[in-house]
């Protein structure tokens, strides 16, 4: 999280990672905007290359080639990512409506989320389609496709539905990474055969004769057949009916033709065309709504209409930031005309390419390198990034569009220290007005009453048990930052066995003004809420206050039976190890600070971290834990050598067998630690022959500290498996075996650890 004494004044939302967003990302990151808060939200974290998309699917570019890392590209942006879909807006009260998450209030949005498969003409069942729009949902049914063909003991039908540039250039890189499937492959499968189809009568209707002829020689080379002057009307049960009734067997239908827009566009009252798609003006500003901005595929400039291709999206991207920057500051929009005319390159899959504009045409190998030299070099302005500027941001209010805003941020820049940092009490009320913590017959004074203090009571038979913890956000999105909070300091209750009571939250918001410090208050709570409430914990008070960055601490108090204490110190010899959870958010979060990490690689480790420890508690207690802890600061060899200290055992693990997050042995590997590792490696010494497992790759793991981890509990050896298999029954599927309890021996340290199929290197990265 950044540290900034800007306060927050403005809030842009950028909905949807498209070309023209991710050109956005990065002039914000060069030239941030004092007094403006940048969100991202966004449904997929890699956004996928248009332009690279047929030489992705032919095999010449791996993942990451062909897709831009939107998790480092916000934080150069210094922006908030929310990794959630926008389903609705509110444009009177100016609210997005997210699929998982609370309602996202913005002063200024844009949107460039492309397009979506448009069948509303077409009868059959729609699952029985592969749309190639979106493009980042087509990636993954791709992959399904090629397995069936794979697979499959005859030869397969793939229909290509629209033969345009992109249904032409698709079916030929489909065709091309088939065959190189099948050459590779110890089994000979039949060759598919591909059917594509035109509703109008020709292929590649928007480009010239030269152009079209070429595809048309090569199509017929391949041995595609081509139907044209028919549409689709019907697909499903292996078949695609055209519109004069004849039918062509199709096990695939692969569906480019015209794409359609999100329905809550119109849904909301957007000014909208005959097909969903907003409409704007030369400013790329909704004609009906001057706070919403639209750009790509999803737009329509109504002055200037052109076919939806990737290269006017890209094009946009400079004055769309232009104008949402003049906007903030209440300043006159520039307008902007796109090219009439512009260069295709369309690929044929085997790295020959043609090149189309207006009348002229030329096709051959050197096109293809040409393409892939600009598309290459496109790419590295995203993925390739600056170093980070850590320098805090100037606090000139030169982004504030009014004078009324300009007050409101001359006083929020002028904070008081002590209690004169509290939020405001009209702001907390209102806050707490909108939220629903769990209620519990124990809390006798809580939330919902305005006291000094929380009342609680503690059933007969019953100790109660307390824990604290706080820190930073490590995640620019507050919601999600209290929910793993939230389940971070539970974990300390879950380790012990203990049922939550209550909490109480110690909060602090960054400067802003008072809409802007309302509205994290409330994202942050609701997050701590719900993940209290789903535990069955009541929040019943806390603190807040203003700060730099922000925090979030929790006290939790719950409740055991004293003689069902779960502690560290039950270890016996002969019981398993079992660890609930991978490691590595150490290594992840510190190469995320540097934009050294993938943005899928830190999206796996946050869903890691939201998913709770409250099941995998319960069932090693029923299991007959002898002893627990939970991984955290000190990280796994840490919390091991305090349980075989108090149990007075040794242990032993195999490094082979602990679970790692992806991506956390390349960044390790590559010496980016978390800060606290170095403490945490002076641990070092409690290993047996600690020189002979250090050359491990995965041994500075073992170092790593965690936020939200995972339980560590000994279990008896005749339970343990099934144990295993119940905990991943219930969702926790990187549950291991990582060793087990040994008798204490002489030797000063306390484990032992064992090597299996020692990676000498960390891994290419996933």
């Amino acid at each position: 999280m950044k540290s900034s004494h800007s306060p927050v004044v403005k809030d842009l939302v950028l909905v949807g990672g498209g070309h023209s967003h991710v050109t956005v990302l990065k002039r914000f990151g060069m030239n941030p905007l004092s007094g403006v808060r940048l969100t991202l939200i966004c449904r997929d974290v890699h956004t996928p290359y248009s332009g690279m998309l047929p030489g992705f699917v032919a095999g010449h570019y791996t993942f990451d080639e062909a897709h831009i890392d939107l998790g480092p590209l916000a934080r150069f942006a210094q922006a908030r990512l929310y990794h959630d879909e926008v389903v609705g807006v509110d444009l009177d009260k100016r609210l997005l409506y997210c699929r998982r998450r609370p309602a996202v209030p913005y002063d200024l949005v844009s949107v460039n989320i492309g397009s979506t498969p448009s069948m509303s003409d077409v009868r059959g069942p729609t699952d029985s389609v592969i749309p190639v729009k979106p493009i980042n949902q087509f990636v993954a049914r791709w992959e399904r496709l090629r397995r069936s063909v794979r697979e499959s003991e005859r030869p397969m039908s793939i229909a290509v539905v629209g033969a345009g540039a992109g249904g032409v250039e698709l079916t030929l890189a489909v065709q091309f990474a088939l065959c190189r499937v099948r050459d590779a492959s110890e089994r000979q499968f039949p060759e598919p055969q591909f059917h594509l189809f035109s509703g109008s009568g020709e292929v590649l209707p928007t480009h010239n004769e030269k152009a079209r002829a070429t595809f048309r020689r090569v199509l017929q080379e391949r041995g595609v057949r081509v139907h044209s002057g028919q549409k689709v009307v019907e697909t499903g049960g292996g078949v695609v009916q055209l519109e004069d009734g004849s039918r062509i067997n199709a096990d695939e239908v692969l569906w480019v033709t015209q794409a359609g827009a999100a329905s809550w566009l119109r849904e909301a009252g957007l000014d909208v065309d005959d097909r969903g798609f907003v409409r704007v003006a030369d400013t790329l500003q909704s004609t009906s709504h001057p706070e919403v901005f639209a750009a790509g595929d999803i737009a329509t400039m109504v002055r200037h209409p052109r076919e939806k291709a990737g290269v006017f999206a890209v094009r946009q991207g400079k004055p769309l930031d232009v104008n949402l920057r003049r906007a903030l500051q209440g300043r006159s929009l520039q307008p902007f005309t796109p090219q009439k005319k512009f260069l295709s390159l369309i690929s044929t899959g085997n790295q020959f390419a043609v090149a189309s504009r207006g009348g002229w045409s030329l096709s051959g190998g050197v096109i293809w390198k040409w393409k892939d030299w600009i598309d290459r070099r496109f790419m590295d302005k995203y993925n390739v990034l600056p170093e980070m500027n850590t320098e805090l941001l100037v606090d000139v209010p030169g982004g504030v569009a009014s004078e009324e805003a300009r007050r409101e941020l001359s006083t929020a820049v002028m904070r008081c220290g002590g209690c004169g940092a509290k939020v405001g009490a009209t702001v907390l009320s209102r806050v707490l007005q909108r939220l629903a913590p769990k209620s519990r017959k124990d809390i006798l004074i809580g939330l919902d009453a305005p006291d000094d203090a929380a009342v609680v009571s503690v059933p007969s038979g019953k100790a109660i048990v307390q824990t604290v913890d706080s820190f930073r956000a490590i995640v620019e999105d507050p919601y999600t930052f209290a929910k793993i909070t939230a389940n971070h300091c539970l974990n300390d209750l879950f380790a012990m066995g203990a049922e939550p009571q209550s909490a109480l939250a110690i909060v602090t918001v960054p400067y802003g003004i008072e809409a802007k410090v309302e509205e994290t208050i409330e994202q942050l709570l609701t997050g701590a809420i719900e993940v209290l409430n789903s535990v069955n914990a009541s929040l019943v008070g806390g603190h807040t206050s203003e700060g730099a960055e922000l925090s979030l601490g929790l006290s939790l108090t719950g409740l055991i039976d004293p003689t069902l204490v779960m502690s560290k110190g039950g270890m016996v010899p002969g019981d398993r190890l079992i660890l609930t959870k991978p490691l590595g958010t150490g290594t992840l979060f510190a190469a995320d600070m540097r934009l050294k990490a993938k943005g899928r690689w830190i999206a796996a480790a946050i869903d890691s971290m939201l998913f709770s420890n409250a099941s995998a508690a319960d069932c090693l207690r029923t299991h007959g834990a002898t002893a627990c802890t939970d991984v955290t600061g000190f990280g796994l060899l840490g919390h091991l050598i305090e349980m075989t200290k108090a149990s007075a055992t040794d242990a032993r693990i195999t490094l082979a067998k602990v679970p790692l997050l992806d991506g956390a042995l390349e960044t390790s590997g590559r010496g980016i630690l978390s800060s606290l590792h170095p403490q945490n490696q002076r641990l070092r010494r409690g290993i047996r022959d600690v020189e002979r497992v250090s050359s491990d790759a995965r041994y500075p793991l073992l170092f790593d500290p965690q936020t939200a981890g995972g339980l560590l509990a000994s279990v008896p050896a005749a339970d343990a498996e099934r144990c295993v298999e119940n905990l991943r029954e219930l969702g926790h599927e990187h549950t291991s075996i990582i060793g087990e309890v040994m008798p204490r021996g002489d030797a000063p340290e306390p484990v032992t650890i064992e090597l299996d199929e020692i990676p000498r290197r960390a891994p290419a990265s996933r």
